[in-house]
This record gives C-alpha cells, sequence and structure tokens, in this order.
C-alpha cells in the first residue's frame, strides 16, 4: 500500500469517526426531545445504548447514501444505457437501431428492448411510406405542370393557328382540372385520416342511391355502348350516403372507363342476415395478379395496368378503402388480364353506433 493510499484510509476512519460521534449527539439530543415530550424517562444506561444505536444507524445511512447508493445506481443505469442511447438516436431520426435483447437476463429490461425493437420497426416503416408520399406527389403534380408550362411558352408563338391554340388550351385546362382533382383527392384522403373527418351515419335505401348512380352515369356508359346488367335487392342500410356514393361513383367510373366499346359492366346489391354485399364486375382490361395486392394503395401504378390510371390521381381507390373501412366493412377484387375485374363490398346493414369509425 502506497503512502497516499494510507493516508487515505486514514482520513476515511477519522471522517467515520468523526460523523459516529456527531451522530451520537444528534441522537442524544433526539432521544431527550422525545423523552421530554413523551414524558418517558428510561434508566440512565438503556438512554445511553438508545443514544448509540440511534447514532449507528443515523451514520450508517449517511455513509449509504454518500458512498454505496451513486455506485448502485451507476450501474443500475448502467444497464439502462444502451436503451438510453438507443432512444437518443430515435429521437434524432435514425430508425435504424436494434437493440440484442437476448443479453438481457432480465425480464423487464428484455420485453422493453424488445418493444423499442418493434417501435423502430414501425417508425422505419412509416418513414419510408413518408418519403414514397412525397416521391409519389411530387410526380403527380410535377406531370401536368410541366405540360401547361411547355404549351403556354408554345401559346406565345405567332406561327399558331386558331385550331392549333384552341387545342392547346384545351390541354392545359385538363392538366388544370387534373391538378385540382389531386388537390381535392388529398384533402378528402386528409379528412378520412384525421379524427375530425365528418361521419354522419344514418338509415336510407342504398339500391336507390345506387341505381340513382348509374343513371348520373348513362352518358359514359351508352356513349361506349355498354351492357349494364342491374340486379339491386331491395336493402336498408344506416351509413354516411355521402361518404358512400363517393365509393359507388369511383367504381362505377372506373369500370365504364376500362371496358372497352361493346363490353358489360353487372352490378348486384343483395343482403345476407346482417351484412350487405356489393358486386360491381366489368368485362374490361383487368390487372395481372401481382399488381391487384397494392391497388388500394395511394398513386399505385404497375407498368402493365398502367392504362388503367389515366386521367386519374391514383387515389380514388384509397379513398374508397378508407371510406368502407369506416364503416366497418371490407373491400376486395378479383381480376385477369384481358378478362375483367370483380370488386365486392360488404357492409354491416346496421352501424354500431357505439364503436368509432376504425382508425386509419
Amino acid at each position: 500500500m502506497t503512502t497516499k493510499q494510507k493516508l487515505w484510509l486514514v482520513m476515511i476512519r477519522v471522517f467515520c469517526l468523526l460523523l459516529l460521534s456527531g451522530m451520537i449527539v444528534v441522537a442524544f439530543f433526539l432521544t431527550a426531545l422525545l423523552y421530554h415530550l413523551t414524558g418517558f424517562h428510561p434508566p440512565a444506561f438503556l438512554a445511553q445504548v438508545i443514544n448509540s444505536l440511534l447514532g449507528l444507524v443515523l451514520a450508517g445511512l449517511i455513509l449509504l447514501s454518500v458512498f454505496l447508493l451513486p455506485g448502485i445506481q451507476r450501474n443500475r443505469m448502467g444497464v439502462f444505457q444502451p436503451i438510453i442511447e438507443a432512444l437518443e438516436r430515435i429521437a434524432r431520426g435514425d430508425f435504424t437501431v436494434r437493440l440484442d435483447h437476448g443479453i438481457h437476463a432480465d425480464a423487464l429490461l428484455k420485453e422493453l428492448a424488445i418493444s423499442v425493437n418493434q417501435m423502430t420497426l414501425e417508425l422505419n416503416r412509416m418513414e419510408q411510406m413518408r418519403q414514397a408520399f412525397i416521391s409519389d406527389i411530387s410526380h403527380e403534380i410535377q406531370s401536368p405542370l410541366t405540360s401547361i408550362r411547355g404549351f403556354a411558352q408554345t401559346l406565345h408563338g405567332d406561327h399558331l393557328s386558331a385550331a392549333d391554340r384552341d387545342h392547346y388550351l384545351s390541354i392545359i385546362k385538363a392538366e388544370s382540372t387534373r391538378l385540382s382533382q389531386l388537390a381535392g383527392n388529398l384533402l378528402k384522403l386528409a379528412s378520412l385520416e384525421s379524427e375530425r373527418a365528418p361521419f354522419e351515419p344514418r338509415s336510407y335505401q342504398l339500391d336507390k342511391q345506387v341505381r340513382h348512380l348509374i343513371l348520373l352515369c348513362e352518358p359514359q356508359w351508352t356513349g361506349k355502348a355498354l351492357d349494364i346488367d342491374i340486379s339491386l335487392e331491395e336493402t336498408a342500410i344506416a351509413a354516411d350516403e355521402d361518404l358512400l356514393s363517393q365509393v359507388w361513383l369511383n367504381l362505377l367510373h372506373n369500370s365504364i372507363k376500362f371496358t372497352p366499346d361493346g363490353g358489360s359492366v353487372r352490378v348486384a346489391l343483395y343482403r345476407q342476415g346482417n351484412i350487405i354485399t356489393f358486386i360491381i364486375a366489368d368485362t374490361g382490361i383487368g390487372m395481372a395478379t401481382e399488381d391487384q395486392i397494392h391497388i388500394f394503395e395511394r398513386f399505385y401504378k404497375a407498368d402493365k395496368s398502367r392504362e388503367r390510371t389515366r386521367d386519374g390521381s391514383g387515389l380514388g381507390l384509397s379513398i374508397a378503402k378508407k371510406i368502407v373501412e369506416m364503416h366497418h366493412g371490407t373491400i376486395g377484387l378479383t381480376s385477369e388480364l384481358g378478362v375483367g375485374s370483380t370488386f365486392t363490398i360488404s357492409l354491416p346493414a346496421e352501424y354500431a353506433e357505439e364503436e368509432s369509425p376504425l382508425p386509419i
């Protein structure tokens, strides 16, 4: 043992003796006050023993708080340090953090590490979706803006004929309408995803609504000489009529748009128990199997079915799916390239008022 270590040892011993003596004095005054308040006066020897033991306890508590507890706290914090560092990285936007939960014998720490890993996986997935959404919407906006800018520059030329000028102006108008529809659909989607979205279910005749919307589309399907087969049972439903009308119109417009001249569209509506089923089937261009699982995603465009998305924002089916889910229903698709597509929607006839709309 070095001289310095010996000196430290002596100083520690002196400190402990002084602390013990001081605590015994404090204990003497504390017990004297207690005896005075209670009127209890023990024999002198017992009082001295009580003072010594109390002083020893007080000195021990002080030594424990000064030397031992900080060390225990540091060791305990050392166990949590990887988790703390991981949370700090997550707060800075690094969602690739992964904790090795297998090294923790403590069940609580293991569960905490697993929860952190699950959180980072979900945050990373959401971040990728956010970046993809920004990329998609930037592309969707840039395309019509490029057309508008190009044709607007062309209109400055003096060599254009009146017919060409009208043609370019019609293109600019169409692209402006496309931008307006995109903005409207984005606002609609944002509204549906928020808790402030208006949702007012009431009872009405669903078959009358569908029949009315089919008649509204008559100029489109008669213009293509489509055969419209309608089978609508009298069906009452408790739902938001305005929201569901957007679903039916979107599906009707898609079926008419992507069905060649002379094709057919079949619309059926029936009820079994408390479940209402709506089916719309067309003999249109269809889509590949690998594309069907993505068709309800925002802005999704498959190479083989890109023709399906012309003149559209790629948000219609996403909006339809959100609305159906708000009504606790399901929407599905079966399709085959060159044969056609069939959308099937199932909805509860009576909306459960005690339940809130499904989170989106």
